[in-house]
């Protein structure tokens, strides 16, 4: 019998195929959820109430869904952007206090990385340290602390109650932290010695060279701060204060439909945040990963 020769590169080919099979799969299986979204959303009432009528008690075992409407409705959307006020109050809370995060991250956040970074000061590690097992603390062990904290302060049941927790968090200062330790010391001392004062340094030289990690930051609280859930149940008693995080769990499963629209437009601002800073993304975790 001929033996069969392939090339090394038809070879190298065929194992990259098979090597991306699995990790195809599995994007299926991930994009499944947003997909049923998509498809829930342009669902008439009618059919809906129909594929769901076992959660209502009614005939069959199993919920029978169809990835493709029978008759694709989009009045969903219509009573959601028309006649639900509610959700737009909610949005525009939930625009104003991931914006206000995220300016006061800016001012907060990136000197404090800078000063870790490339200066010495009395008691640096330790300080450094304890923003370490801060960050590594869960919001559950804080909440009694800052609940404490924020009423004696009476910012209770205020959008600012959420607002500077967050701006003083400590992942960012740790992200951006990681990104500027990777800039020669050497560059510094040149600029020094060429007249440049230290704030033109970090303008000028700090700000440019840490842009990947300081966006990938930003994109990272963004995503978390958008999707907000406890802090905003701990600390806000009046409904009107809510974040849209908060607008989904209270739609009932006999408005799946409705509730299926409402997530596919709050998915949309994420969505858009992760897919034009996706190359700041990267760049900024790979940073931080690989710089010391």
């Amino acid at each position: 019998m001929k033996k069969l020769w392939i090339s090394k590169r038809t070879a190298k080919r065929i194992r990259g195929i098979l090597a991306a099979c699995p990790l195809a799969i599995l994007a299926v299986i991930v994009c499944l959820p947003a997909a049923l979204l998509l498809s829930g959303s342009i669902t008439g009432e009618y059919e809906m109430h129909m594929l769901l009528s076992p959660l209502f008690g009614e005939e069959g075992s199993f919920v029978d869904w169809t990835w493709i409407p029978v008759f694709p409705d989009f009045s969903q959307f219509g009573k959601l952007l028309f006649a639900s006020p509610q959700f737009f109050v909610l949005f525009w809370n939930s625009v104003k206090m991931v914006g206000m995060i995220l300016a006061g991250q800016l001012f907060v956040a990136v000197p404090a990385a800078w000063a870790f970074s490339r200066y010495r000061f009395w008691m640096k590690k330790t300080l450094f340290l304890i923003y370490m097992i801060l960050m590594l603390l869960p919001f559950q062990v804080m909440m009694l602390s800052q609940y404490l904290v924020l009423d004696r302060i009476e910012l209770l049941n205020t959008h600012w109650a959420i607002i500077l927790p967050a701006v003083f968090s400590t992942f960012p200062v740790f992200l951006v932290y990681r990104s500027f330790c990777g800039i020669p010391e050497s560059l510094l001392e040149a600029a020094r010695m060429d007249g440049a004062g230290e704030w033109y340094i970090f303008f000028r030289i700090g700000l440019p060279i840490g842009e990947g990690g300081i966006l990938s930051a930003l994109v990272l609280d963004f995503l978390e701060c958008w999707n907000l859930i406890e802090q905003p149940l701990a600390f806000l008693k009046d409904k009107s204060l809510w974040p849209l995080s908060l607008y989904l769990p209270n739609i009932g499963i006999d408005q799946a439909g409705f509730a299926m629209a409402a997530s596919v437009i709050t998915l949309l601002p994420a969505l858009c945040v992760f897919w034009f800073g996706q190359d700041y993304l990267e760049q900024g975790i790979a940073a931080s990963g690989t710089k010391g």
